[in-house]
């Protein structure tokens, strides 16, 4: 198997200004989440950025980079303008790791790519978790932050949600808000793509859905195509969206550092 992961970064964020260079425990965030992303399988790691401090600072570290344009819509627009630059053919695989994940997991990133290469059928492949049934899975169920997906009895995406779904219609009068044990998957941002069809991508009609819930994959579906979803037993480590959530990333490289994990 041989794929390329393309982390995409884009230097404005309304949350958290300068996101991708954020300082943790002395490398740029951007540089962090590279290096997680070259502990997998993967041939190759690219940086794709709308700035030039950002690519510069790969550099500074060893991480390839490109420049993109600056006006891309969403990353995926920003993906599909780095596999032109890459001169990726259109059967070679890409995997897409958050610019804001530094503790994703190298072993999701190959199952998201593996996953891709035994479903021929399938344009994109993802990644999800059990949603369990305490009071954080609870709480992350009901969270419209929180994106859900529904598969079918092959693995394949049926529909992806910011609401709580499957609706447990039973069980509501005893646990309002609560999924039924064992059925509700969180999705996790991660995606594997052909990299034929993520250039297509830009191209596809916006689906209604998709502007209705702001999750992009829905236009996959919209248009008739398939994403196989692979159910991992390990949650994702936390992602970067506030400076909250930045201190937390940064006490977890702290503890990793002192030989803690």
């Amino acid at each position: 198997m041989s794929f390329t992961v393309i982390v995409p970064a884009r230097l404005a964020s309304t949350r958290l200004p300068n996101k991708p260079l954020a300082e943790i425990e002395g490398l740029p965030m951007i540089v962090r989440v590279a290096q997680r992303a070259a502990a997998s399988k993967a041939t190759r790691v690219v940086v794709a950025s709308d700035a030039a401090t950002v690519v510069q600072a790969c550099a500074a570290h060893g991480i390839e980079a490109v420049l993109t344009r600056a006006d891309h819509v969403s990353g995926s627009d920003r993906l599909a303008e780095a596999c032109e630059l890459l001169g990726l053919d259109g059967q070679d695989l890409v995997v897409n790791v958050q610019g804001d994940e530094p503790l994703i997991e190298p072993a999701m990133i190959d199952a998201c790519a593996e996953l891709l290469c035994q479903r021929p059928e399938c344009v994109m492949s993802t990644v999800a978790h059990v949603l369990d049934d305490t009071p954080e899975g609870q709480a992350e169920f009901a969270n419209p932050n929180v994106v859900k997906v529904v598969t079918d009895k092959n693995g394949l995406a049926l529909y992806f949600s910011r609401a709580h779904i499957p609706f447990w219609r039973d069980g509501q009068a005893q646990n309002p808000g609560q999924p039924q044990p064992g059925t509700a998957l969180r999705h996790v941002g991660l995606y594997g793509y052909l990299a034929g069809f993520l250039r297509s991508f830009p191209r596809l009609q916006v689906s209604p859905l998709e502007q209705i819930e702001s999750l992009e994959q829905l236009r996959v579906l919209w248009h008739g195509e398939r994403i196989a979803v692979h159910v991992s037993e390990q949650r994702p480590g936390p992602g970067v969206d506030t400076l909250e959530d930045l201190e937390r990333v940064r006490s977890v490289f702290r503890a990793r550092a002192l030989g803690g994990r």
